[in-house]
């Protein structure tokens, strides 16, 4: 018979993995933050240096939030955390962007529900599992809502690899990933970082259309059309992002698009808040460049679009008409 004041049984890595698939996570993957961190070629130490390296260039344009120091250092969010556990949602719908000029183009993370709430509701389910437990068990989560370097860590994990376009791509979905991360004060067994597989592919630097992956591995924030069409907050866009936004409107997906693992091994999802929403396929470019605030409360109910405010939708919707009504010049 167990004594009362006995310790629950540890948990195991695989035990944990298996919960995760349980909640429906379609990738999981294990860090030890010690081991990642003294190993100066690990994926997360180096991207220490390399967001450094990133902020001195200054490529993260107005996105203030990436100077939080504790992005840099992970024991600043949670002293105690020893292990990450990294997971990821395949978020891929088969449907494609439409090429009528006329139409506005969003990017497949927003089609469907906000992932931060489809996701962060799993995290939260497998951090009540983990706590049931063991009671002694302390976690955090985070969905894109943290400052934690979520790709480097799911990389040091095994979930895949920072791709030349930035993006986390994986064998089993490529790149339409969603990744979140539970930090756990427990040493759990880690797996092996994931191997690099671009190889001497360059599609993604030579697709995107204002060059802003600058060099491999590497995103100009300032030149990136996703940047512009979704945090810039000023009335107008820069001349050569509207004059090369293709019809975007929110987001983008060249790099994405064009990557080779994308083409080859991309699945269509089976979580149903995924699917998209038909009014947000190709929504027209007229309709969005007179958007308005009730507009704009009705269409983004539950959506990750809700960032993107009302005089954002018809900046963006009216420069892209410009491009194609261009106004005579002047004498």
């Amino acid at each position: 018979m167990t004594s009362p004041n006995s310790l629950p049984a540890p948990l195991t890595a695989a035990a944990i993995k298996y919960q995760a698939q349980v909640l429906g996570f379609h990738r999981v993957g294990i860090s030890n933050v010690a081991q990642a961190l003294d190993n100066p070629d690990s994926p997360s130490a180096l991207q220490k240096q390399r967001l450094q390296a990133w902020l001195n260039k200054g490529y993260k344009a107005d996105m203030a939030w990436m100077n939080n120091p504790k992005r840099q250092d992970i024991y600043q969010v949670m002293p105690d955390v020893k292990s990450i556990i990294s997971l990821g949602l395949n978020y891929y719908a088969t449907h494609q962007h439409s090429e009528n000029p006329e139409h506005g183009k969003i990017s497949r993370y927003a089609w469907g529900r906000d992932y931060h709430r489809v996701l962060g509701k799993r995290l939260k389910a497998l951090c009540q599992w983990l706590a049931a437990q063991n009671p002694q068990v302390e976690t955090k989560f985070y969905v894109d809502t943290g400052p934690i370097s979520d790709k480097a860590w799911a990389e040091q994990g095994g979930l895949g690899w920072v791709g030349k376009n930035g993006n986390l791509i994986s064998r089993q979905y490529g790149s339409w990933l969603f990744i979140g991360e539970i930090l756990i004060n427990l040493d759990l067994e880690p797996d092996l970082p994931h191997a690099n597989h671009c190889g001497t592919c360059t599609r993604c630097l030579e697709a995107c259309p204002t060059q802003a992956i600058v060099e491999p591995y590497t995103v100009d924030a300032n030149r990136c059309i996703a940047y512009h069409t979704i945090e810039n907050r000023q009335a107008q866009l820069p001349k050569f992002i509207a004059e090369n936004l293709q019809g975007w409107v929110a987001g983008c997906d060249i790099c994405q698009d064009v990557c080779p693992w994308n083409q080859r091994f991309a699945q269509a999802t089976d979580i149903p808040d995924f699917e998209p929403r038909p009014d947000l396929l190709a929504p027209s470019l007229t309709e969005l460049a007179t958007f308005t605030e009730q507009d704009w409360e009705q269409k983004f109910t539950a959506s990750a679009l809700r960032r993107i405010k009302p005089a954002q939708w018809r900046r963006n919707a009216q420069a892209n008409l410009g491009r194609l009504n261009p106004q005579p010049q002047q004498d």
